[in-house]
């Protein structure tokens, strides 16, 4: 992993690859490459560290450096440590053919061991050098670019977003995708390829989504898909639908500030045209033809990882208590290795913000296989969930660049609820009266986000100051807001680095009370709720220990204060629908806690924003 880019054409595409190695950056930032063809040559530069590295290291060309066809990548380390010699591209042994990839190649320690006893010496400790060994060895036998590509991964097992040059074809790219996002983007004499539209949306807005087992042929004029048994596959164009703005800072510090204040927007944005509020219904366009399925499920099961697999806990409780199915939360990382039971009337929701998640996608398959409606809850329009659902509903919080998740999480909440209000009319689990309260709370939500961030964020700042040089911090929550401490306590271990534990407040006292003492910081999300009493009789635990406690309480919560030493206010909303609202001062809180420790917000050490390697 993890960003890839790609040109051919007639300008320079030395800037525009720099550029779009920029952008996606925060998907991937050990070490980062450029490859290019001129003249029948190769010139190949990559550096350990960020792309600024790269670009520094690239400064000794005076600015000579230019050609009309290269590709570029930025890496998350996964085979090899990070540092020249493992970063990409990654060449053969005439140094004819490079190659960069995203994904892991299982079988490449076999492969590499066969290419050795044939001579071929390997520089770098990756799977993917093997590629470009594998191709050196089918071009020999087929004097073909693209059916050397071919031949190579038809012996190779794992995962690939593939991009292949080469000094024998000096004027076309090659690109190869399963199971890790590739697209191509369509040009007037001009072509590209990214991992990511955002390398090249202020090129171009035409792209096509390749699909699993699909190779690419692409030249500036002309682009042919094919499988990897040489039959021609349908090319689909389509449009990108974000704006160049969504993908810049727009005057924050940070993506993830600013991602945190677009929240009253991004929330909106997943209700609007979905959540009627008067007749207190929901309208899911991409649900209707599986409607009838969800109505019958016999029991629910929810499959995600990281961050998604919080707002899935959430989605439990949901379901369960508004729309009364049975619903199970699984790790998708876990699901398929375990035999799960899943049979015909089960509904499987994929949560992922990528789309591209490959635990997720795995999970998904498997459900899918076992003759579930397998259904994705996604942020990226095209993305491969989304593609291979029976159904699901975007989230529409648009292209999120931080790498700890923080719209995506309250979209994600958002949709979920509007699932379950919709099944919930359709059931008559609710009453149309319940039904249209609940409309209404959910439809205040945006507004009472706002509040949160205009009345907390200088508390919040002096909060982290006192506990900048903390080791450890507790979160503890009960009932929908125990996914929100686990939200939490992940926010701040991503970016500040602390440790950082979330528990269901009763939970306390059966382990962790062992470590709370005057230096242990203890969280509490303590909204007045059906089992208020039993949250503070919890905090009145740590506090006999003396335990220092952050309390996120509601605005009319006076008793807290005798308790918490510090008290973050948030509205009041309807209990299932708190966590939606609860979560903001904890990713506020972490994410003031990182700048006062002087990490890098936006790009935390060894994470990726989009994993797609099992």
């Amino acid at each position: 992993m993890c960003g890839i880019v790609g040109y051919v054409g007639s300008r320079n595409c030395v800037p525009i690859i720099l550029e779009g190695l920029k952008r996606l950056e925060y998907r991937g930032y050990d070490s980062a490459g450029i490859a290019l063809v001129k003249d029948g040559l190769f010139s190949i530069d990559k550096k350990a560290g960020k792309v600024a590295d790269l670009v520094q290291h690239l400064s000794h060309y005076n600015g000579s450096l230019s050609a009309q066809l290269g590709m570029g990548h930025t890496r998350w380390a996964t085979h090899g440590e990070p540092n020249d010699i493992n970063a990409h591209p990654h060449w053969d042994s005439e140094e004819k053919i490079a190659v960069i990839h995203n994904g892991i190649i299982e079988n490449y320690s076999t492969i590499k061991t066969k290419l050795v006893r044939e001579g071929h010496v390997f520089r770098s400790a990756t799977d993917t050098e093997v590629l470009a060994h594998l191709i050196e060895e089918m071009y020999k036998r087929t004097q073909n670019l693209a059916s050397a590509v071919r031949h190579a991964l038809a012996e190779v097992e794992g995962t690939y977003g593939l991009v292949v040059l080469s000094t024998h074809e000096s004027d076309r790219m090659i690109a190869a995708r399963k199971g890790s996002p590739l697209i191509i983007g369509v040009g007037d004499g001009e072509n590209f390829v990214a991992s990511d539209a955002a390398a090249i949306v202020d090129h171009t807005r035409q792209v096509i989504y390749m699909k699993d087992g699909e190779v690419a042929e692409i030249t500036a004029t002309n682009i042919r898909t094919m499988t990897i048994d040489d039959e021609d596959t349908e090319r689909e164009i389509e449009e990108i639908t974000f704006e160049l703005s969504q993908i810049e800072r727009g005057g924050y510090d940070h993506f993830m500030l600013k991602e945190i204040h677009e929240q009253p927007e991004t929330i909106t944005n997943a209700m609007r045209g979905r959540l009627q509020v008067d007749e207190g219904t929901v309208v899911l366009g991409g649900l209707r033809d599986v409607q009838d399925k969800l109505l019958k499920a016999r029991r629910i099961v929810i499959t995600a990882c990281g961050t998604s697999w919080h707002a899935g806990l959430v989605g439990e409780y949901l379901f369960e208590e508004i729309a009364r199915i049975p619903t199970e939360v699984e790790y998708a990382s876990e699901f398929r290795y375990r035999n799960p039971i899943i049979n015909s009337d089960d509904v499987v929701f994929l949560i992922s913000q990528s789309g591209e998640t490959a635990d997720t996608l795995a999970a998904g398959r498997e459900a899918k296989q076992k003759g579930a409606t397998v259904l994705g809850i996604v942020n990226v329009v095209g993305s491969t969930i989304a593609r291979e659902s029976h159904g699901g509903v975007y989230v529409h919080a648009g292209p999120e660049i931080g790498v700890a998740s923080t719209k995506a999480f309250t979209s994600q909440l958002t949709v979920l609820s509007l699932i379950t209000l919709m099944i919930a009319r359709a059931k008559g689990t609710i009453t149309e009266k319940h039904a249209q309260v609940l409309s209404q709370e959910l439809a205040a939500i945006p507004e009472k986000v706002s509040r949160i961030l205009a009345k907390t964020t200088e508390q919040i700042k002096e909060i982290a100051e006192e506990f900048r040089n903390a080791q450890n911090f507790l979160y503890l929550g009960r009932g929908a807001n125990f996914p929100v401490a686990l939200e939490g306590a992940l926010k701040l271990k991503e970016i500040s680095y602390i440790h950082a534990e979330g528990y269901p407040a009763a939970e306390m006292k059966h382990g962790p009370i062992a470590l709370i003492d005057e230096n242990m910081p203890v969280v509490f999300v303590v909204p007045k709720d059906g089992i208020y009493e039993k949250v503070i009789s919890n905090l009145q635990e740590v506090k006999a220990r003396r335990g220092r406690i952050i309390a996120v309480a509601n605005e009319d919560d006076h008793e807290i204060e005798e308790l918490a030493d510090f008290v973050i206010r948030v509205p009041r909303t309807y209990g299932y629908f708190g966590p939606i609202v609860n979560i903001i001062p904890l990713q506020l809180l972490s994410y003031y806690m990182a700048v006062a420790r002087g990490t890098n917000v936006d790009q935390p050490r060894n994470l990726a924003k989009s994993v797609t390697v099992e």
